[in-house]
């Protein structure tokens, strides 16, 4: 597969295949670099999903009783994201 854009599962399941290939049979060195760049770029993609995703997820407003602040059209309410909790979610992690 190339860098294009994967879904999370796509690009799981893709670094799983590649995890049990290095791990199970004979590759060359070339080849293993070859997968294991793939493997980064997987990596990046899946953690930038999980953060968008988790941002989302913080950005929700919620009422005192716990449940999700709506819009009049009955979608939830979201906030801008707080850059320190930004900081604190991407933890140093290159992109």
């Amino acid at each position: 597969m190339n860098k294009e854009e994967h879904s999370f599962e796509q690009a799981y399941a893709r670094l799983e295949e590649i995890m049990q290939k290095l791990n199970t049979s004979q590759t060359s060195l070339e080849d293993s670099i070859k997968l294991y760049e793939e493997a980064d770029h997987l990596i990046k993609t899946c953690n930038k999903k999980l953060v968008n995703a988790e941002q989302k997820v913080q950005k929700l407003i919620k009422t005192r009783d716990a449940s999700v602040a709506t819009t009049p059209e009955g979608a939830p309410q979201m906030e801008s994201f707080n850059p320190v909790q930004e900081q604190y979610i991407n933890r140093n992690i290159p992109s």
